[in-house]
């Protein structure tokens, strides 16, 4: 790769900004002042958006940085943002010749976004590079309930036995109606409800609540949302293993020490 390029007088380098989301969506943007197009991918011109300092090195370093940016509805709406759809989202920033765009970019970072901060029109993304989930714990810590998330691969138990299709027969807020549920809505506590239908198909929301025939969820459904959609309802487990054992018949995969002695035990004296 030749970065001669990046020794001239005059500049012609621009950043390109890939951004995938886990629902397929894909978007580019570019700080030059005219749209590029790179291996058959479109990057609009965005000169507003800018990246904090981005530092190469071949070290172990947390290689975290910070992209700034205006919302417009073409491109990233606050609707989005605000109904998660941009979370966990991948981020690849690469640095390009305009007067080549045909060359191969320089790559500077990549990663999934983090925390992502909104003040008026204008958001800040905290983007993870890779070395960012060295910070994560080497040993998982010993808790009394369940460190394993619902049907993952230390579950091990099979989601698509635990879920439901149905259709939403009642909005009241945060309380939805749901059909053919036939009285069990409270087996879906702390599981989740995910849209099937709509502009808003692929969006999940946390299930709080149930009794009979009605979830209640931690967030609204958006507005568009309406009488008669399809929705995907996945079984909770409140992470017990009294529940593990009895209604799942999991205990084998239980990972937490549920008759473990806690710090009380150090605390407590004859007469207490």
């Amino acid at each position: 790769m030749s970065l001669d390029w990046l020794d001239r007088n005059v500049t012609t380098c621009a950043y390109l900004w890939r951004l995938e989301r886990e629902d397929g969506v894909a978007l580019g943007f570019t700080s030059h002042d005219r749209d590029l197009v790179v291996d058959a991918f479109r990057y609009r011109s965005a000169p507003g958006m800018v990246p904090s300092s981005i530092a190469l090195s071949d070290s172990l370093d947390i290689d975290n940085v910070e992209i700034e940016g205006v919302m417009t509805s073409a491109a990233i709406a606050e609707t989005d943002i605000a109904d998660g759809r941009w979370d966990g989202a991948l981020l690849y920033v690469s640095l390009i010749n305009w007067e080549q765009p045909s060359a191969e970019p320089l790559p500077l970072i990549c990663g999934e976004f983090g925390e992502i901060v909104r003040s008026g029109d204008s958001f800040t993304v905290e983007m993870l590079g890779a070395t960012s989930f060295l910070n994560e714990p080497i040993a998982p810590l010993t808790s009394p309930t369940c460190r394993a998330e619902f049907g993952d691969s230390q579950c091990k138990l099979s989601l698509h036995r635990h879920q439901r299709e149905c259709r939403i027969t009642l909005i009241n807020g945060d309380e939805i109606g749901i059909d053919a549920l036939a009285g069990v809505a409270s087996e879906f506590v702390f599981g989740s409800l995910r849209v099937l239908d709509g502009f808003n198909c692929g969006l999940s929301y946390a299930i709080i609540d149930g009794q009979e025939d009605v979830v209640r969820l931690a967030d609204r459904l958006s507005p568009s949302v309406a009488v008669g959609t399809r929705v995907l309802l996945t079984e909770g487990c409140n992470k017990n293993f009294a529940t593990c054992r009895d209604r799942f018949a999991n205990s084998i995969n239980f990972r937490g020490e549920p008759y473990l002695p806690g710090n009380d035990l150090l605390t407590r004296y004859p007469g207490a």
